[in-house]
């Protein structure tokens, strides 16, 4: 019976560059296309025809598109930084009002991990308050390493959103984007199978190197990450291996 493919297979990652590697999982694959190219070279003659071709230097490329954003994937194969627990998370437009009376200070939600500051906007127009580094007149604002806002006695009682990120350290998972030497990046082997009535095709490639991670949001819809890697020979000249039923 013959054998056919179908579905968008799985696809996973093993770092090879460091010791007992966690294999992470391209969550909710979406599509995977892996192309194997090579230049070619013609001689010819007085004829308009090549006499003979031949195939010169080659590469392997591979592109996947997966739905389920996971850190450990995106930092281990792509970036390749030191990881830790926690993460950055935003606060948009909470709603605050400035104190009738002084001090006309407010102290957001979050204010004990405070981190940037994102801007202030008066509730009921959306005009945005201008911020300055101290005393602010009407329509203005600063705000402390603390994440306390200070507003002028002229903005009493207004109402106000603020937006701000703040920091959490029990659950989620962070990584400090650091600018590295030229030629650093995490290498990985790619794993890549794909099952139809009963028959697997298999893809293994030793040594993969990404070079490009595309996160691209659109209006009502899923945002999903594109991913391209190159593939690479390993230490014994091989670059991997593919395994068909048929």
């Amino acid at each position: 019976m013959a054998q056919y493919s179908f579905g968008s297979g799985v696809l996973f990652g093993t770092r090879t560059d460091i010791a007992t590697a966690t294999p992470v999982r391209f969550g909710a694959l979406q599509d995977v296309s892996i192309d194997f190219t090579f230049s070619l070279k013609e001689l010819y003659g007085q004829y308009q025809f090549p006499l003979a071709v031949g195939r010169g230097a080659g590469k392997i490329q591979g592109k996947a598109k997966f739905a389920q954003i996971n850190g450990l994937a995106l930092n281990s194969l792509f970036f390749g930084q030191a990881q830790s627990t926690g993460q950055t998370l935003t606060s948009l437009t909470e709603a605050q009002s400035v104190p009738a009376s002084s001090p006309y200070t407010v102290t957001v939600a979050n204010a004990a991990t405070f981190a940037v500051d994102l801007g202030v906007v008066y509730a009921a127009t959306g005009l945005p308050l201008a911020k300055v580094a101290s005393a602010p007149a009407q329509g203005q604002y600063a705000v402390s390493a603390g994440g306390v806002y200070t507003f002028a006695s002229a903005d009493a009682g207004a109402a106000i959103l603020v937006s701000y990120t703040y920091t959490q350290t029990t659950s989620g998972s962070s990584a400090t984007i650091t600018n590295q030497l030229l030629g650093a990046a995490p290498a990985f082997q790619a794993n890549f199978f794909e099952t139809f009535q009963g028959k697997q095709v298999n893809l293994q490639l030793n040594q993969c190197v990404a070079d490009k991670l595309t996160l691209a949001t659109r209006l009502e819809d899923f945002t999903i990450p594109e991913f391209d890697f190159m593939a690479f020979a390993d230490a014994a000249g091989t670059l991997g291996k593919i395994s068909l039923a048929e």
